[in-house]
């Protein structure tokens, strides 16, 4: 039987007809007959078979075997013919091996698979982490931001029936100065005084009105301003309730400006003479069933403008910070009584 190179098929030499035949003839020569002897190979078909596949020639065949296909080619076994510049490659089975996966691609997939699954579970412990974080922040500082239980409580003033205890000099003035500011000058005490004569403290249709709303006590101090040039008399009376006061703080204005009375200063001795005079200008405020009111003047007589800063500066020290959010502060709460009760001893 003639050779046949991969050579001659490229050359096309030889076509698919005769490359076919010499491929049955060989199958018949290792024990099924011979292609010179068609009648024995297959005695239901006789007679050689003339194929003409198209390729770069043609040529008579041998009569396929009669395990053969049709088509010229045997069940189990694929026949792939290329074109002339390409190699020949025979592909056995019915329809070819099963594919395989490469090995790499799995390999990839694998490496993708195991990259998603250690994002998720660092997700999950970096949540973890946060929320264990931010939970123990919240309670700190839930904790941080609780203030201490109070240690006082809010005390009636509206009525002397609920507030019967008499200011003292030592609860208006419980020193030799009145300390504002702890980075400034305190006012130096000239003078106090305590009386049951509120007219004393004051003068025209201020002193009747006072006595219509049931004063009863006034408690007034003269002090020296941090800066020498002023001086000020401040003081509270105590009314019968709260009513009362508010309908003084809104009829004393008038009877002020129209110059139909006024609150008197308390002279402290040689020099604060000033402090008595009809030019020292006044302030007045309430709180609960007591009227306070502060006089100021200068110390070298002369008029205090109405734009005056120092004089006003003086009358919110006094009237705002001392006495109301002082004195009376102080008279309007009171200590929490304990509610633990004591143990029986055993």
């Amino acid at each position: 039987m003639a050779q046949v190179s991969v050579a001659q098929i490229r050359a096309g030499q030889i076509n698919t007809g005769q490359l076919r035949a010499w491929r049955d003839a060989a199958e018949l020569d290792r024990g099924q007959g011979t292609a010179q002897d068609p009648a024995r190979a297959r005695p239901d078909r006789a007679g050689p078979r003339q194929d003409h596949t198209p390729g770069r020639g043609s040529g008579p065949v041998g009569t396929p075997p009669a395990s053969t296909r049709p088509d010229g080619t045997r069940p189990g076994t694929a026949l792939v013919l290329a074109r002339p510049g390409t190699d020949l490659a025979l592909a056995v089975g019915r329809n070819g091996p099963p594919p395989v996966a490469p090995r790499d691609q799995r390999r990839t997939w694998l490496f993708v698979i195991g990259g998603l699954g250690a994002l998720v579970l660092l997700a999950v412990c970096g949540l973890s982490a946060y929320f264990m974080v931010a939970d123990e922040r919240q309670g700190r500082a839930s904790r941080e931001t609780v203030p201490p239980a109070s240690t006082t409580q809010a005390r009636d003033i509206g009525t002397r029936t609920v507030d019967p205890a008499p200011l003292t000099e030592a609860e208006v003035f419980p020193a030799d100065e009145v300390l504002i500011n702890a980075e400034e000058t305190p006012y130096q005490v000239l003078r106090t005084e305590a009386t049951d004569d509120c007219a004393s403290a004051a003068s025209g249709e201020i002193t009747g009105l006072l006595a219509e709303l049931g004063c009863d006590q006034v408690v007034r101090g003269t002090l020296r301003s941090p800066t020498g040039a002023y001086l000020v008399t401040a003081g509270v009376f105590n009314l019968a309730d709260a009513t009362g006061a508010e309908w003084a703080h809104q009829r004393i204005k008038p009877i002020v400006d129209g110059g139909k009375g006024r609150f008197q200063g308390l002279a402290a001795g040689s020099g604060t003479e000033a402090i008595a005079l009809a030019s020292a200008q006044v302030g007045w405020h309430v709180r609960g069933h007591f009227l306070v009111y502060c006089v100021i003047a200068k110390t070298d007589r002369t008029a205090i403008g109405d734009n005056d800063p120092y004089a006003r500066q003086i009358l919110f020290d006094m009237i705002e910070l001392h006495l109301r959010g002082g004195v009376l502060e102080r008279r309007a709460t009171a200590p929490v009584e304990s509610t633990l009760e004591a143990k029986p001893a055993a």
